[in-house]
């Protein structure tokens, strides 16, 4: 397998169409067509602000398919991975009842079944067997929703592509689900290389049975297309033949694998034509337009999604993953895309690609903004456009355009990319719909923020810049804090540098660029890049304004908790968040528990913090964590204390033979520096191990707690020093 010179564009490619497929669908998922018909009309665009609900959703469509993929990176990029491996990561990286799953329970949901299944130890593919499960559960809708990643990693090698789809499709479903899976992922596959649409399908149906369904059921809808120009009465044969009615279950594959095939072949090869057609027929809207919008963005590329109206600008990159590696939750296609093309690269022999040195937002792809937007505020609405465009850039071909006008004193522009949850109103609305915004924040106290800017050369007059932040504070409201603010005359360059300040253990929201200027002056700047490296360095306890009165339920803001992931039964509950007088208060039924903040970035650093053990099995602390079962951890119990790796399963690395005491307060501290380990209690080194084999290299901290009740306070992470 080769790598086509404009893979990474079509990757790209693929990912926006899957966004916006789901974007367009997801209001009206379910419906019939014809209540869309009756209350929406056929869909051309975007309809969310019709029924009231925003854009940019958490929906398992797209937290499914960027990571249930990551057992590819996790496991070695290996293109051997199993699905057993894979069956592993959806215990690492699921939270029960909270994360990417509809969580609709036993022999009811395919996916939360499948679940149950590996929680128990049943390992993939027995998890998702017909012979466990029964035929109707096994051959539901999911196997294919979350499949493109397993393409886009395997272009024009269908073969791999293929079989890569059926172990990721066969951890949750059997049969007919296996099959549609496989179609779609060979399609994808050969979209890298091959334009056309009936080209595709004849390829594609040859990985599967004959006797199938699925088989017979795409050659119904290729003869249906011949015989009738007319769509709609297509899809009445498709309702007739192939219809919910005729299969069990909530969201069966084969009539949604049907409307897939039919808006492909009447689409005409057009972008929005083909999503009205699918998004009009109702059904499973938001997994068949997801689909779908991958497969052309891949072989039509970033062309075909502009084709028509601008599909683009509203989702400006940004998606939400939700999993219990929270420092990956608020994202965008581009950082997405190059984790599958890297992916992709990896499995040829070829090195990562790291535009601009590895900055995290490097705009590199055409029209990308990552998440960038103009900020919407009184005092600086109406005064800042931003466009990607060619040049202005040191080590790369592209840039951030930020075309200003009408700047005056108290008339600013300000650009700015979420690094959390934006708004406790946005937090509130996905708790009681569909599935929850968990997350934490990517950028910290600490962390040194890097970016170089640069003034258009025909600038008239000097303009001012700086780097700002956007904090939760005080009933949950955004504070702005700046950097040191830099002049740029006409063709200048700046590389600003900013430690990111203490922001009393609070959130930060979002992170962006402020200019600044008189007399209503307009021009360009152009920003190459903007990142930030280090370790965090900051206390992540109660902010100071809750430490008057924490016993007043929910006042005074509560986003500084929900910046942790939770894992465990009953620690972050939020309507009861701050009633118990420790910061947090660990409660697990069963099992072990954890949680978790922090991002994949943070490598070498220190967490500590006061833990009483009340009653309980054990509890600890963790660094480098990356879900519920991948992190390092000292843990503590009556009759041991330990440094544990757990990668899937624990692994001690270091044993004393003396535990801690009920009721007494410890002082505990994990430091990790490359592979060593040293743990310290109350102040004293009472461990220390080197792993070997080095299998996590970065990520967050968590609370540990297994079987019973800790109180903790004073949790802090800080630099090395």
């Amino acid at each position: 397998m080769t790598l086509e010179e404009d893979y990474a564009e079509r990757v790209y490619a693929g990912v926006l169409g899957k966004l916006i497929g789901v974007y367009l669908g997801r209001p009206f998922e379910q419906w019939t067509y014809d209540r869309i018909m009756e209350q929406l009309g056929e869909i051309n665009y975007y309809v969310h602000e019709q029924l009231g609900v925003p854009l940019i959703v958490t929906d398992d469509d797209i937290s499914g398919t960027f990571t249930f993929l990551r057992a590819l990176e996790d496991y070695g990029n290996s293109a051997n991975v199993t699905a057993e491996q894979i069956g592993k990561g959806w215990l690492n990286y699921l939270i029960e009842n909270d994360t990417i799953l509809w969580w609709g329970g036993m022999g009811n949901s395919t996916e939360h079944t499948a679940y149950m299944r590996l929680k128990e130890g049943i390992p993939a593919p027995q998890s998702g067997s017909m012979e466990l499960n029964g035929k109707v559960v096994a051959e539901q809708i999911g196997s294919q929703i979350f499949i493109d990643g397993w393409a886009m990693v395997a272009p024009n090698n269908p073969d791999l592509a293929v079989e890569l789809a059926k172990r990721a499709a066969s951890v949750s479903h059997d049969g007919e689900a296996i099959y549609g899976a496989q179609v779609l992922a060979a399609m994808e596959s050969l979209a890298f290389v091959e334009a056309d649409t009936n080209k595709l399908l004849d390829a594609a149906v040859k990985y599967i049975p004959e006797s199938s369904i699925i088989y017979q059921m795409i050659a119904d809808i290729r003869k249906w297309h011949k015989q009738e120009t007319d769509w709609r009465k297509t899809r009445e044969k498709i309702v007739a033949n192939y219809g919910y009615e005729k299969y069990g279950g909530n969201c069966h594959i084969v009539p949604n694998h049907a409307l897939m095939i039919f808006a492909l072949l009447y689409g005409e090869d057009n972008f929005q034509k083909t999503q009205m057609i699918l998004n009009t027929s109702g059904w499973d809207t938001d997994c068949n337009a997801g689909n779908i919008g991958c497969l052309m963005g891949i072989k039509n590329g970033l062309s075909g999604l502009e084709a028509g109206p601008d599909f683009r600008g509203p989702v400006a990159d940004k998606l939400y993953i939700p999993t219990a590696d929270g420092g990956r939750s608020i994202t965008d296609a581009v950082t997405e895309a190059f984790h599958i093309i890297n992916m992709g690269r990896a499995l040829v022999g070829k090195t990562a690609i790291k535009p601009k040195n590895g900055a995290r937002y490097h705009f590199e792809m055409p029209g990308s903004v990552q998440g960038f937007e103009p900020e919407d505020r009184v005092e600086v609405r109406g005064t800042l456009e931003l466009e990607n465009v060619a040049g202005h850039s040191l080590l790369g071909k592209r840039s951030l355009a930020m075309h200003y006008n009408g700047l005056s004193v108290g008339r600013v522009a300000r650009a700015a990319t979420p690094t959390f949850i934006p708004s406790l109103e946005v937090a509130k609305y996905f708790e009681g719909r569909g599935y929850k915004l968990l997350a934490s924040p990517t950028l910290y106290s600490g962390q040194k923020i890097m970016a170089r800017i640069t003034a258009n050369s025909d600038n008239s007059e000097v303009v001012n810049c700086c780097l700002y932040i956007r904090s939760y504070a005080e009933e949950d409201e955004l504070i702005i804090t700046r950097s040191e603010t830099l002049e740029l005359g006409a063709g200048n360059t700046k590389e600003l540098e900013w430690i990111v300040p203490d922001t009393d253990s609070s959130p930060i929201a979002f992170v962006g660029v402020e200019l600044s200027g008189k007399n209503g002056i307009a021009g360009s700047v152009y920003l190459d890049y903007l990142s930030w490296e280090g370790a965090p360095d900051l206390s992540l306890g109660r902010p100071s304004f809750k430490k008057r009165d924490f016993r007043k339920l929910g006042e005074n803001g509560m986003m500084w908790k929900r910046a942790w992931i939770n894992g465990l039964d009953h620690a972050l509950r939020i309507e009861t968040a701050d009633f118990w007088p420790e910061t947090y208060r660990l409660i697990q039924n069963s099992g072990r528990g954890l949680i978790s903040q922090g991002s994949k970035d943070w490598t070498d650093y220190q967490i500590s913090a006061c833990f009483t053990p009340h009653l309980c099995k054990a509890g600890g602390i963790a660094v480098r964590v990356q879900g519920m079962r991948r992190y390092y951890a000292f843990i503590c119990d009556l009759e041991s204390m330990k440094i544990v790796r757990t990668f899937d399963e624990d692994k001690v690395l270091a044993e004393t033979t003396s535990g801690w005491t009920f009721g007494e307060p410890y002082n505990l501290n994990l430091k990790v520096e490359g592979n060593r380990l040293t743990a310290s209690l109350n102040g004293e080194i009472v461990l220390q191990a080197v792993d070997e084999a080095n299998r996590l290299t970065g990520g967050g901290v968590a609370l540990i707690c297994e079987v019973g009740r800790i109180g903790c306070d004073g949790v802090e992470v800080r630099p090395i020093m």
